[in-house]
């Protein structure tokens, strides 16, 4: 069962850490984080691979501070919440995307649609769709350049159905596991953390090292 919400552990809530997420929200939390981190840019802040990760851990009961979850809920509302923002940001793109990346004067807007623009061309719809899940920010911006580029809708739908449920029920997983497996796990949460944050982004930094790779001596050459 999920840990009473009482409104001064609301109040005292830190956005930015898993933990006292958890313990102010549960896993309706996961849910609501998951859907904004994905389908809203306002999003991109939210500590999505730490939240997965940390709220596995929690459904163990190994980890201190009275806060408890159910696996079976959890894995529902994770999957549900990454699923349903990233969908919602894509239509969102494709609605509204065009005018509003003509008419924004944000900077770093522009280059985030560059970027995923690049990364869509360079790596494919379907590569660069489960890839961005696991990249921080990336995942927030790519669903609504998505849109925004005309992406298929049901290419789309596809491959953020499979890599939103690799990310949000392999992560959740990953920390249940070792929460069952590793007495007092919760003491190494930040560097396990660390480590996961740094695999989830191997595989991208493989394509682009790759990419270079392959595009050096074509420069090379005179």
């Amino acid at each position: 069962m999920t840990t009473p919400i009482h409104p001064a552990s609301q109040l005292a809530v830190n956005v930015l850490d898993a933990h006292s997420l958890l313990a102010a929200f549960g896993v309706l939390g996961v849910g609501v984080a998951m859907f904004a981190e994905t389908g809203l840019l306002v999003g991109f802040f939210l500590p999505g691979d730490s939240l997965l990760f940390t709220a596995g851990l929690l459904c163990t009961g190994s980890a201190e501070g009275g806060v408890h979850l159910s696996l079976g809920p959890l894995l529902v509302a994770a999957a549900a919440g990454a699923l349903a923002g990233a969908q919602c940001g894509y239509l969102l793109g494709r609605k509204a995307g065009g005018a509003l990346l003509a008419r924004s004067g944000s900077q770093r807007l522009q280059e985030g649609a560059k970027r995923a623009e690049e990364l869509l061309e360079r790596y494919g719809h379907a590569k660069a769709i489960v890839l961005a899940r696991f990249v921080p920010v990336v995942r927030t911006v790519l669903n609504p350049m998505a849109g925004a580029l005309e992406v298929p809708v049901r290419a789309f739908t596809l491959w953020q159905i499979i890599g939103g449920l690799v990310w949000s029920l392999g992560l959740t997983l990953a920390g249940y596991a070792l929460g069952s497996s590793i007495p007092n796990v919760d003491h190494y949460l930040l560097p396990l953390v660390a480590l996961i944050i740094f695999v989830s982004l191997l595989p991208l930094a493989a394509e682009v090292y790759r990419a270079r790779r392959n595009a050096r001596p074509e420069g090379g050459r005179r």
